[in-house]
């Protein structure tokens, strides 16, 4: 059994069923089992007390491997992500995400009370960074409310603005963004590994950048660059000539899926990843930037009028704004909708895009993953 629940109703063509393989290859190569198989940091003795902290999403997961590797060295622990895990010596919040809450907030001030000015330069904090760190680890400066906060996140989530353009916003608003945690745990020894949800890995951008401090190390355990090589191998194995495109795509998701469509080469497949925006124009409408980004690509003449194209887009942690991680389409869609009277346009003006793919069918299904960097997209020509 593959990571995606519905892969037989998909794969209804020989081609649609590699773009599946592929998805499937990419989703177990950044798994937080494999990704942490050799995990191991040096010199531990050397450290008077060892802590962990994890906030983002897939964070529970990867910080329960963490606390079985590290045994008896570890001390306490505290992790905040949106999925549950039950852990010996960590202390666990279930918290909300894209949106803070109060969880995350008290979440965050219990991290600041434990540590602030009560650890010495003879401890070591390894600081889990994940991408919805963003939401999860949160301490809004003095004069802010959660209400202007949540206020302030449902606007940029609907902006258009690319991540970068967010996170510069939500800085300006914390005291444990851009490097504000690393300096609260100082004179300790702060160690952050990142699992990278963002286009090009920068570390001030991950999670608004809480380690972002000279006094930390910070390490990329993981990016999408792993999934996409693995693709690749994939694509080698089977005998397909394919393309790494770009690991940092970026634009509004309907005119990425287009630009998709055009740059790939007849039989071969496009590879990418990064991470689209979209401008909302419905706020009724449901949807996900990669559902949208197939959506774009269905309504161009490429795929209209052809028989030889296949665009999936994903994201990473098996859920794209809905419980879609995201979508499928080819020719096949473009029919399916013709004969239930579904109108590309329109869905796309309405910001639609799950409402479309239920009912097309072409919904990719894999539940919530414990892992996340970003979107993933391949576009096949055959």
């Amino acid at each position: 059994m593959g990571y995606i629940k519905n892969f037989e109703k998909l794969a209804t063509t020989p081609q649609r069923k590699i773009a599946l393989d592929l998805i499937e290859a990419a989703i177990s190569s950044i798994q937080p089992e494999e990704v942490l198989k050799d995990f191991k940091i040096e010199n531990l003795e050397q450290y008077q007390n060892v802590y962990l902290i994890g906030f983002g999403k897939g964070s529970a997961c990867i910080s329960k491997i963490i606390e079985e590797k590290l045994g008896d060295k570890l001390k306490e622990g505290y992790v905040i992500d949106v999925t549950a895990e039950q852990f010996s010596k960590v202390q666990f919040t279930l918290g909300t995400h894209p949106l803070p809450s109060q969880a995350n907030i008290d979440f965050t001030k219990k991290v600041v009370e434990r540590f602030q000015g009560k650890i010495s330069d003879k401890d070591l904090i390894i600081v889990l960074v994940t991408g919805g760190g963003s939401a999860l680890l949160e301490l809004p400066v003095e004069g802010v409310s959660l209400e202007q906060l949540i206020e302030k996140n449902s606007e940029l989530l609907k902006s258009g603005k690319t991540i970068e353009e967010m996170n510069v916003d939500r800085k300006k608003l914390s005291q444990v963004k851009a490097g504000g945690l690393a300096r609260i745990l100082a004179p300790a020894k702060v160690m952050g590994l990142i699992f990278s949800d963002v286009p090009g890995n920068n570390i001030s951008t991950i999670a608004s950048g809480p380690t972002d401090d000279p006094s930390a190390e910070n390490k990329i355990v993981l990016s999408n660059k792993t999934a996409l090589n693995v693709m690749k191998k994939k694509c080698d194995e089977v005998g397909i000539e394919s393309q790494i495109y770009f690991d940092a795509v970026q634009g509004e998701a309907r005119v990425v899926g287009a630009e998709l469509l055009k740059t790939a080469k007849p039989n071969s497949i496009l590879l990418a990843a990064g991470e689209t925006t979209v401008t909302v124009q419905n706020k009724n409408g449901k949807g996900g930037r990669n559902q949208e980004l197939v959506l774009g690509a269905l309504s161009n003449s490429t795929i209209q009028q052809s028989n030889t194209v296949v665009i999936a887009s994903f994201d990473s942690d098996g859920w794209d704004n809905t419980e879609f991680a995201g979508a499928i389409g080819d020719i096949q869609t473009v029919q399916s909708a013709k004969k239930m009277n579904l109108d590309i346009e329109k869905s796309l003006s309405d910001n639609n895009s799950f409402e479309f793919f239920e009912k097309t069918g072409d919904g990719i299904l894999t539940g919530r993953l414990p892992s996340n960097i970003a979107d993933l997209m391949i576009v096949y020509k055959y």
